[in-house]
């Protein structure tokens, strides 16, 4: 038995739900050899009562988008992904937190780079997860390897091909007694983690790189610069440059697999007095509150699945 399918019975794929075991690809699948395919990463959170699924709907548009600039069509409407997630996880009967994983691909069609006329496959998998990084906090390096440009590919979409860029620069801080990588822009500016956004704090006024900087427009960093601002705290898009990393008060990392992740050091260096800084804190606690639905204030943000 595959590992995977000793955490979950079922996966949606090509719009039935089929049983994990059966959910299988050939090895001349086209994404495997080129990369053709995009992919979301979504976090259900079980409260005792239900489980809510954060902001699904925005997940999956971007999906949607992510596809588009790849150059494909995935042949669903957000409403039906949207409905094949809940119908997955109730297959399951997950009563407890889960991490979605949404992925559509260039399937079993040829070798050619051109993916005209190639079929497309759609596949969603849930299954328990806990935390992807250390809760308390981590050790980012500035890696050797700069954040691929927006102008060599559309870095907007969450393609499975860009990741190769976020595994090397990961490999090189984990060599080196890292928890994470920081990388930059071409330009010489903060891009972002390996697979997160970054956040610094300087003067209790909150920066984050924009999306010139090559990054992913996380829903993560959306969802935590909204609740920023209603806290009343001051945000800015800006360019960060690697000096401000050593010299900022706070810094942390978002997404969804890392929710508001605290940095503690970077290259070496502590962050501020080398603990989680309060404003930090203080994010990370409301968040905690809304995917939990604690806080009804961003109700709107969770999808029910029960």
């Amino acid at each position: 038995m595959s590992v995977w399918c000793r955490r979950l019975r079922y996966v949606w794929l090509n719009g039935r739900i089929v049983e994990c075991e059966n959910a299988r690809v050939h090895v001349l699948t086209h994404a495997l050899h080129y990369g053709s395919a995009v992919f979301e990463g979504i976090r259900g959170y079980w409260n005792g009562s239900n489980l809510n699924i954060f902001r699904l709907r925005d997940h999956m548009v971007r999906l949607v988008n992510s596809a588009k600039l790849v150059g494909f069509n995935l042949g669903y409407t957000v409403e039906q992904l949207v409905d094949a997630t809940i119908e997955v996880i109730k297959a399951n009967n997950f009563k407890e937190d889960v991490y979605i994983r949404p992925i559509a691909f260039i399937g079993e069609g040829g070798i050619s780079l051109d993916i005209t006329g190639m079929p497309v496959e759609v596949s969603i998998a849930a299954f328990p997860f806990g935390k992807y990084l250390k809760a308390e906090g981590v050790k980012v390096k500035i890696t050797s390897w700069r954040r691929i440009p927006s102008f060599s590919v559309p870095v907007m979409a969450k393609a499975s091909g860009i990741y190769l860029n976020s595994i090397v620069a990961l490999r090189e801080a984990r060599r080196e007694g890292y928890d994470e990588a920081i990388l930059l822009d071409w330009r010489g500016y903060v891009a972002e983690g390996s697979g997160e956004n970054v956040f610094i704090v300087r003067g209790g006024v909150i920066a984050t790189p924009p999306i010139t900087a090559s990054i992913l427009e996380g829903v993560t960093r959306d969802s935590v610069m909204r609740i920023a601002r209603d806290e009343g705290y001051t945000v800015e898009e800006r360019d960060i440059t690697r000096e401000e990393l050593l010299v900022a008060d706070e810094i942390f990392l978002t997404g969804t697999a890392a929710e508001i992740t605290p940095v503690l050091e970077v290259d070496g260096k502590p962050v501020g007095d080398g603990k989680p800084g309060p404003i930090t804190m203080r994010l990370k606690e409301i968040y905690q509150n809304i995917v939990t639905g604690v806080d009804v204030r961003y109700k709107s943000w969770l999808t029910p699945v029960y």
